[in-house]
């Protein structure tokens, strides 16, 4: 199981490789939530989004002999991005098998970076199956998105730095909004946080109809979603959450904050008008938790924007509606 051992170790790996992102904050935003909002902006992470960390942590973990041979991961694009580009980094082959009607910017990039991408349509074909295949064909090395000890640990490496800019910036006590699929980076912050500043609370923030964590987080058991497709915040849009993410969750997590599209797109707007930087709707949900469910939060939060590749027409939407 991922510790505070496995996270700063983590950190040591990914030194000179990952960029230490800001905590921002806007007295406007302030204003809309009424209360002292920061932001994190993971969106300025290499490859846009914070899976970079759990990229780099997993396959620098590997031995020379394994991570020779290259690596496998399914994504619908974030992981895919930080897969392909730390792969490339370090010298590997990287397959990604990635769902046909993922955005086509995530596609797009995940090839720019090298990797080779086998696209599969998520309604009528099995992506493990396909992974199984390739895997066994080429010898290649499964990095899973959320569900890997070090991929945690890389995730984990972000909050060490909250840990940091917290005290830097005096605050003392906040609860920290997460954007939140198969539970990764919220386990691995709400770890690192555990250890470093206890009072800093996770709280994870998912889709509306897609809040299997928030369900699994109240009735105490794993919860799955109906379905797997059907809103804009697509980049944590997963089945259930993960058997080793879960259990971290259930231990050191808040409850859940669930929010609608529309909010996530006025926080894509808000974002970019008031703190100049680009987010993907899922990467937005927590600062849409932040500002429109403040009944539920304290004085002081800090969210976290975890992705910023949105689809063009996607951002246009956002800002004709609310722009």
């Amino acid at each position: 199981m991922t510790d505070i051992r496995m996270i700063e170790a983590a950190r040591d790996r990914l030194a000179g490789r990952v960029r230490r992102t800001p905590l921002l904050s806007s007295p406007f935003l302030d204003e809309i939530a009424g209360r002292r909002v920061y932001v994190k902006p993971e969106c300025l992470q290499h490859t846009g989004s914070f899976k970079f960390r759990g990229a780099w942590s997993a396959i620098s973990a590997l031995s020379p002999e394994v991570r020779a041979k290259g690596v496998l991961a399914f994504s619908s694009g974030n992981h895919a991005q930080g897969i392909a580009l730390a792969a490339k980094l370090h010298g590997l082959a990287s397959v990604i098998v990635m769902p046909s009607d993922a955005p086509q910017i995530k596609i797009a990039n995940t090839r720019a970076f090298g990797a080779e991408v086998v696209l599969y349509d998520r309604a009528s074909e099995d992506r493990d199956a396909i992974g199984a295949e390739l895997s066994q064909a080429r010898g290649l090395t499964l990095v899973r998105p959320f569900d890997d000890p070090q991929v945690i640990a890389g995730q984990g490496t972000a909050g060490l730095e909250l840990a940091e800019q917290a005290e830097e910036q005096d605050i003392q006590a906040a609860e920290v909004l997460i954007p939140t699929g198969g539970g990764g980076f919220a386990s691995g912050i709400a770890l690192a946080l555990e250890a470093k500043s206890p009072r800093l609370r996770v709280r994870p923030c998912e889709p509306a109809g897609f809040d299997d964590v928030a369900r699994s987080l109240t009735s105490g058991k794993i919860e799955r979603n109906a379905s797997q497709s059907g809103s804009l915040c697509d980049a944590i849009v997963t089945p259930q959450p993960g058997n080793l993410t879960f259990p971290i969750l259930s231990r050191l997590c808040g409850p859940g904050i669930a929010v609608t599209d529309d909010e996530a797109l006025q926080a894509v707007v808000l974002a970019f008008n008031r703190l100049k930087i680009v987010v993907e709707p899922g990467g937005a949900v927590a600062l849409a938790a932040a500002l429109f469910h403040g009944e539920t939060l304290g004085d002081t939060v800090i969210a976290v924007a975890s992705g910023g590749n949105i689809d063009p027409d996607v951002f246009k939407l956002a800002m004709d509606r609310y722009g």
